[in-house]
């Protein structure tokens, strides 16, 4: 059964781990390892990646207590994190994440969702109901990446 939960202190690192990992395990299908290791690299800076999580207040997806995905939105609809672990892809985490992003935006009255989304990721954004704005390269490093501009009317 998965459950939907603020973030604690102390999940940080688990955070990070997971986010990294499900970069290089599944978005490997789109990007490229260079691409990949600008996009996840193996340095991990506690202070910065601390602020950073706490900033976007997430929300935690766990199974059995094993973290398993986070996402957030922020004030203006902006989702700037949304990864599940790269093991529980395809069983309702991402899903459950998703619905309880956009049961917030309307709860804030917020009338635009957005994102910047993954090649990997798109088809899942547009199953619910999100369009693509205008396809970009965020330059990270040395590296282009493509990604998409996503968003979904919040009625």
């Amino acid at each position: 059964m998965i459950k939907i939960r603020i973030l604690k202190k102390g999940d940080e690192l688990e955070l990070w781990q997971l986010k990294v990992s499900t970069i290089r395990k599944v978005n490997i299908k789109d990007y490229s390892q260079e691409q990949l290791n600008v996009w996840a690299p193996d340095e991990y800076n506690p202070e910065k990646w601390l602020k950073r999580v706490h900033g976007m207040n997430p929300n935690i997806a766990e199974i059995d207590g094993k973290i398993v995905g986070f996402a957030d939105i922020q004030d203006d609809g902006y989702i700037d994190h949304f990864f599940c672990h790269n093991e529980f892809q395809g069983q309702g985490v991402g899903k459950m994440l998703m619905q309880n992003l956009i049961n917030k935006g309307k709860e804030k009255s917020i009338p635009r969702i957005y994102s910047h989304v993954s090649i990997t990721a798109k088809p899942f954004f547009e199953r619910f109901g999100f369009h693509v704005v205008k396809q970009q390269a965020m330059n990270i490093g040395n590296q282009a990446l493509t990604n998409y501009v996503m968003e979904k009317i919040n009625k």
